[in-house]
């Protein structure tokens, strides 16, 4: 007899086997109108963050370029004991914005949005937004300055002042 369960995950594999699961990965990662001619919810979701935050869209994205390289579930290197025994990483950063986990919770808690999450591109480049909306404010750093808000996001604010 099958349990709920059972059945429960079985739905989920003829789902995925019938429609499929991709995870979109731009094979051009320097030419920003490839990615978004590659997935237009892309470009829907950044212009929804610029509306929002303020700051442009290159400026987003080249942030997001450097930091996973438009990967979903880019993490940290992790060392390893005795070659089999993995060991903790040395970041909580994962995910397209590579934000730490105090930081996520910070932009959570700013925002009353609880359901976001970081391997979900559309979070992800709001987080941004939301991230270089708070450096010009507390750093007077221009939003349209891409190496400044970028210094200030990959040290902290605290580490960039």
């Amino acid at each position: 007899m099958l349990t709920i369960n059972c059945i429960r995950s079985l739905v989920i594999c003829a789902f995925l086997l019938l429609f499929g699961y991709s995870t979109y990965r731009p094979s051009n990662l320097d030419n920003i109108c490839d990615i978004f001619l590659g997935d237009t919810d892309w470009y829907e979701a950044s212009r929804d963050a610029q509306r929002q935050w303020g700051t442009p869209i290159h400026v987003m994205m080249a942030i997001m370029h450097q930091e996973s390289r438009f990967i979903d579930d880019a993490q940290p290197p992790r060392d390893w004991f005795l070659g089999i025994i993995p060991l903790p990483r040395d970041s909580s950063v994962y995910r397209y914005a590579q934000a730490q986990d105090y930081t996520w919770q910070e932009f959570r808690s700013q925002t009353d949005d609880t359901g976001v999450d970081r391997d979900d591109f559309e979070d992800a480049i709001n987080f941004i937004g939301w991230y270089t909306n708070g450096s010009q404010k507390r750093l007077k750093l221009s939003k349209w300055d891409a190496y400044g808000q970028y210094l200030a996001y990959h040290e902290g604010r605290g580490g960039y002042q």
